[in-house]
């Protein structure tokens, strides 16, 4: 079989030094293909590392808002701090409103809670929110079922009249050609909603007419009559469907409505040591409640006031406190109730209870309330005072 002879190149030195050139310039392309390589794969990796970094960012803000909403359902106030400390939140009034607007895995008593605060910045959040609600060309029940859907009302007078006078006039702004007054709206939403509570609680016989309705609003438009047609067409609507309520508790939003009078954070002493520890009390019909927190759906324990007093108390270790005890009877224990570390109703055993406000004034408010709410029901102050202005326009 025949060899080929190899072919040896006869190359001129000018060609030899082309040649050296090409083959220079080959390996310079391979070292930069490879540098390129390497920047590649850096670049990916860096990539990888900075979406890997910003999923992590991501979970860890998505842990750090459902940790505030926690906080927030327990205590309004502390979520609402620590949602701004972990620039979670902005701290203004549009920015908080909108996240109390929204509620997402909010609790809609605690919500009411928040609004109901008299602090500057809670009142301008009040209005915030309040502006969010559009009630343009909705009848007064349509907003009102609106309103009351996207919080709990608190139960203490003096929060629920600051409530609905935001209502009243965010619903007059939507609607100004309806009512020659916000006072109007306002004791007009007042009356509809006692008008849903009678007509609608199973403990109420005497359920009130058309007639009635009617005649409880004369004179409150200015002074003047509202149309008739009007009042019975907001009558017809109760009357065919009552007030769809928040449930975070099971508890009715009328009953919560007309029965607390007052509601909020206090220390109470007890335990065999006496320690102080801190509760969510809740007075509503003659009875005080006190719970661990404001989502508790059962109490920790209830004090029946009946028979009971009030008075103030200098307590060398607390400030701004009160005792409820029994005047008539020294020396007996107060017939109440709590659960214990099981879970068990158990009969308490106290001759007194005491609870230190955040100050005087506070204290002084629930001592007032503890006692008007043996006498009298103060809610009804809000509506008549109101009532006597508008009417005496006349």
């Amino acid at each position: 079989m025949d060899v080929c002879p190899a072919v040896t190149l006869d190359l001129t030195p000018t060609e030899q030094l082309e040649l050296e050139g090409i083959k220079m310039h080959k390996k310079e392309l391979l070292d930069d293909i490879q540098r390129l390589k390497k920047e590649i794969a850096d670049v990916i990796a860096e990539i990888e590392d900075f979406e890997h970094t910003e999923e992590s960012k991501q979970v860890q803000k998505t842990k750090q808002v459902a940790c505030g909403k926690k906080k927030f359902n327990m205590d309004p106030q502390k979520g609402v701090e620590y949602l701004i400390e972990n620039k979670l939140l902005h701290k203004t009034p549009k920015d908080i409103a909108e996240f109390l607007y929204k509620g997402e895995g909010l609790n809609k008593t605690a919500i009411g809670i928040y609004l109901g605060e008299r602090d500057s910045l809670n009142l301008d959040v009040l209005q915030a929110f309040v502006e969010l609600h559009e009630f343009s060309d909705l009848n007064l029940v349509q907003a009102l079922r609106q309103f009351l859907w996207s919080f709990r009302l608190p139960g203490e007078a003096q929060k629920i009249d600051r409530m609905m006078e935001a209502f009243a006039t965010r619903y007059c702004q939507c609607n100004p050609d309806v009512f020659q007054s916000t006072d109007t709206c306002y004791i007009l939403s007042f009356a509809i909603i006692m008008l849903n509570t009678s007509l609608h609680n199973p403990n109420v016989k005497e359920k009130p007419p058309l007639e009635r309705f009617i005649s409880m609003n004369r004179g409150i438009n200015n002074g003047g009559n509202l149309p008739q047609e009007l009042l019975q067409k907001l009558y017809n609507s109760i009357s065919n469907e009552p007030f769809k309520i928040p449930e975070d508790d099971g508890n009715d939003l009328t009953h919560t409505f007309f029965n607390p009078e007052r509601e909020g954070w206090l220390l109470k002493s007890g335990g065999r040591v006496k320690t102080w520890k801190r509760r969510w009390f809740i007075l509503t019909d003659n009875c005080l409640y006190y719970f661990e927190y404001t989502t508790d759906k059962e109490p920790r324990g209830i004090i029946p006031l009946e028979n009971l007093s009030v008075r103030e108390l200098d307590d060398p270790k607390k400030s701004n406190c009160f005792e409820i005890y029994n005047a008539n009877s020294k020396g007996e224990m107060i017939k109440a109730c709590k659960t214990d570390g099981d879970g068990r109703v158990v009969e308490g055993k106290h001759q007194y209870y005491r609870m230190s406000a955040s100050s005087s004034e506070e204290r002084d408010e629930w001592m007032k309330s503890i006692r008007a709410s043996i006498t009298r029901d103060p809610f009804y102050d809000l509506v008549s005072v109101r009532k006597k202005k508008v009417i005496n326009k006349k």
